[in-house]
């Protein structure tokens, strides 16, 4: 890792709120929509507890991208019922030295949540997928058999499905392991 000041970047993210309320231009309607249906399962509440600690999600995401709309409003629900999780939001396009140590294959995929500990050191990340999801996108991606909009009408079934499980487990998971 670079010697980026995650503490810095931290204190000039954007809260969920004014991100929701004063960035989010694009997609509004799926922003709100996912974030009105989003609910922290039972199973979610007591692993955080049992997880216990202080973490920082420094989320990096665009008002454009539709796997950002399916998974951060989750992150900022588990934020908002779990006291040992915060939340603040980046821009990608306004931080790119940030975006740039976080590189899905060589590309700047978002949403990317980067998880830190209480002193700002990163315990781990996730994004910009679940990666079951992820390896479904890249093998239909590269097989090439069938065109992009099909591809996320099935991802966006796959999400409506899931129900944001697959993120808070492995958000929960990264704070364990960190």
């Amino acid at each position: 890792m670079s010697d980026l000041d995650f503490r810095t970047y931290w204190d000039n993210a954007l809260s969920w709120d004014n991100y929701l309320n004063r960035e989010v231009q694009k997609h509004e309607e799926m922003w709100r929509g996912v974030y009105a249906r989003s609910i922290v399962p039972d199973w979610a509440l007591e692993r955080g507890a049992e997880i216990g600690g202080d973490w920082k999600l420094l989320v990096i995401s665009e008002d454009w991208c539709g796997d950002a709309f399916n998974t951060v409003p989750v992150m900022a629900r588990l934020a908002e019922v779990l006291p040992s999780v915060q939340i603040r939001i980046v821009k990608r396009d306004e931080n790119l030295e940030l975006m740039d140590q976080f590189l899905t294959g060589g590309s700047r995929s978002i949403p990317l949540a980067i998880v830190l500990r209480p002193d700002f050191s990163v315990a781990g990340r996730w994004g910009p997928r679940p990666p079951e999801l992820q390896e479904f996108v890249m093998s239909e991606k590269q097989a090439a058999l069938r065109p992009a909009d099909e591809i996320y009408r099935d991802v966006r079934r796959w999400y409506a499905k899931d129900r944001g499980e697959s993120t808070l487990r492995q958000l929960l998971d990264v704070m364990a392991a960190g």
